[in-house]
């Protein structure tokens, strides 16, 4: 059987998929006294959503089909920016009590993004590139 580019393209996809799920235990957000927080500490269900996403992509990537991996891959891109748009609106929220909106923003911006995101949104990139490449490939 050959595998040729098309496995190769597969093999940097399943890199992608692994980039994804360990972006996922890094720190994605610093904040001080606490710490750093990876998805489980941001939030248990997003980060069941993103892991679910992985399994999604992988079930894509395995079976040759490439629609599948493109929905879940923008599901995931989609999901990564709803995360950081809640972790700022969150930030916000939690120092909604000061009296003057300008300590609310000097505060907020306290919680920092860490390079975890970076690793997230490689991986997702990395699978929907090649993932156009597979189908072009294909035809």
């Amino acid at each position: 059987m050959y595998f040729g580019t098309l496995g190769n393209m597969k093999y940097i996809q399943l890199l992608g998929l692994l980039l994804v799920v360990i972006g996922s235990f890094l720190p994605l957000v610093h904040i001080p006294v606490v710490g750093n927080w990876n998805y489980w500490k941001v939030d248990h269900y997003l980060a069941g959503m993103c892991w679910g996403g992985a399994v999604g992509v992988l079930l894509g990537i395995v079976n040759n089909n490439t629609k599948i991996v493109k929905i879940f891959s923008i599901l995931l891109i989609l999901l990564f920016l709803f995360t950081l748009f809640a972790i700022k609106a969150q930030a916000f929220q939690y120092f909604s009590f000061m009296p003057f909106k300008l300590w609310q923003e000097k505060l907020a911006a306290i919680v920092k993004i860490k390079w975890g995101w970076g690793v997230e949104f490689l991986g997702v990139f990395i699978i929907l590139f090649l993932n156009n490449k597979i189908k072009s490939a294909q035809i």
